[in-house]
């Protein structure tokens, strides 16, 4: 029996089949290991958004802060566990990109990977711009231009991003590490403060400090409400791991252990963190601009915090950064493979680098250092919020993908994979339904909020456009139903 291709020419199976689930990994070099994985993961869902943005947080919406992180968290570990459920099915550097070619079609693919390469070069324009920004808190940088930190950022991790995956792995590596090194600095000290009573700025310390000024919700309801929408973007970049598997030497044991360990540490990190905070000082205490572990500490009376704060921001803007050029290069081949991209953007050089891809997201980051010559201080709002959809395109693909593989594994089309989405498809629905849920409070944020959400269906046109281009171009290499004897017979012998 024949099976119809995307084109709708008749296709039947074939070697061909099993050539293409392993199309995306050809020429990738497996170079990460279990504790490179381990940090990406942890690098992934820890950045400037509580470094940094917990400060303006706090004194928007107080203690209820820790509420919004631990409700956001929950639903970013489902994400992760729909994509790890995914994963275990096949790995792939394409990840979600090759995932949404699979399950759900080349136009859903395309959509996916274009979205995803607009999150990540808004976001790493965003990046540039805060190392620049950052390196201008020593006043001895104060004389250099804004733009000359953002290019000298670029050329070291691009530099790095081109000699192999085994150098991205261990710069993010590090980075991660300083991260955590400097969280869980501040939650032994914490701890201890508020185990021994020690007052902190002249008063005590304790759960009083919550109760004493107005509770979890200080200011009701709503403002905890629109709080979502911005710290739901905090955890940008946990979809980092699905990418990073194809180039692990053994995915299977290694992304499972990686992924459950997120939710803790976001309870942990995140959550535990927030609470510390607010029991350390009153929520009024902190504010916008200023990251609350800096005021934690000069309440403290710590000499030179400030330095040591900044050289973190300044470590996960990096970070991200590093991570936005590793993600691109592999997406842009992967959407290349598949026809929804020039073919130039599937070449690898001699380290199975895809730096075609990499190179082509250096060039609209070049556009950021332009930017922050000419609107150096509009430049970070103007980007921050393009970038917001292409976050929830990201995830939302990675449900729908999830969705579809779970129904065909309950129709014996494929088997069961050892790492199931919990009370997934409710979960899946449930999470799809809280991003729909995000972007209704971005539309109610107004004006930053309000304009990005009326930009969408701009971006969709856009879409729509560049998909009739490359349609007439497009070159499926699987087709759009593959039998399942195919299918089954490559997974287990992935397996095995």
């Amino acid at each position: 029996m024949t099976q119809p291709t995307a084109d709708g020419s008749p296709h039947t199976p074939d070697s061909g089949d099993q050539d293409w689930l392993d199309v995306h990994e050809e020429g990738y070099h497996k170079g990460l290991g279990n504790r490179q994985i381990q940090m990406i993961a942890i690098g992934g869902a820890i950045g400037t958004g509580l470094f940094l943005g917990a400060g303006s947080r706090l004194q928007s919406g107080g203690p209820s802060l820790a509420i919004v992180y631990m409700v956001c968290g929950v639903f970013a570990f489902l994400i992760l566990r729909a994509l790890g459920e995914l994963v275990m099915y096949r790995p792939t550097s394409g990840s979600f990109v090759s995932y949404a070619q699979e399950f759900l079609g080349p136009k859903a693919a395309y959509v996916a990977g274009w979205m995803s390469f607009v999150n990540w070069a808004m976001t790493g324009i965003v990046d540039i711009t805060a190392v620049a920004l950052y390196m201008h808190f020593w006043g001895t940088f104060a004389a250099v231009p804004q733009w000359v930190f953002a290019l000298a950022a670029l050329c070291i991790v691009t530099s790095m991003n081109m000699i192999g995956v085994k150098w991205f792995g261990e710069m993010e590596f590090w980075f991660s590490l300083i991260k955590v090194v400097a969280l869980s600095l501040f939650l032994v000290v914490g701890a201890a403060i508020l185990g021994l009573r020690v007052p902190v700025g002249g008063q005590s310390t304790g759960w009083h400090l919550i109760t004493d000024h107005g509770g979890f919700l200080p200011h009701g309801l709503i403002p905890a409400l629109i709080l979502t929408q911005g710290v739901v973007f905090a955890y940008s970049g946990i979809e980092l791991i699905g990418t990073a598997a194809g180039e692990c030497h053994d995915a299977r044991a290694v992304l499972p252990r990686a992924i459950n360990s997120v939710i803790w540490r976001i309870a942990l990190f995140y959550v535990g963190a927030v609470v510390l905070l607010v029991c350390l000082l009153p929520w009024s205490a902190y504010r916008a601009g200023v990251s609350p572990f800096v005021t934690f500490f000069r309440a403290l009376g710590v000499p030179g915090i400030d330095t040591v704060m900044n050289i973190v921001v300044l470590t996960a803007a990096l970070s991200s950064l590093n991570s936005g050029l590793y993600a691109t290069g592999r997406v842009l081949r992967a959407l290349s493979m598949g026809g929804s991209a020039p073919r130039f953007l599937s070449r690898m050089n001699r380290h199975q680098v895809p730096y075609a891809g990499i190179l082509l997201t250096v060039g609209i980051y070049l556009v950021g250092v332009v930017l922050n010559y000419i609107v150096p201080s509009q430049i970070f709002e103007i980007v921050l919020n393009v970038s917001a959809v292409g976050i929830i395109a990201t995830w939302a693909f990675i449900l729908a993908s999830q969705l579809v593989l779970r129904r065909s594994i309950r129709r014996g089309e494929r088997p069961a994979t050892a790492f199931p989405m919990p009370g997934a498809p409710f979960t899946t629905w449930l999470t799809l339904g809280f991003l729909a849920a995000v972007v209704v409070l971005m539309a109610l944020d107004y004006p930053s909020g309000t304009y990005t959400v009326a930009a969408i269906p701009f971006l969709a046109l856009a879409l729509a456009i560049g998909w009739r281009f490359v349609r007439h171009h497009h070159q499926v290499l699987m087709p759009q139903t593959v039998p399942s004897v195919v299918l089954t017979r490559s997974i287990l012998e992935n397996q095995d």
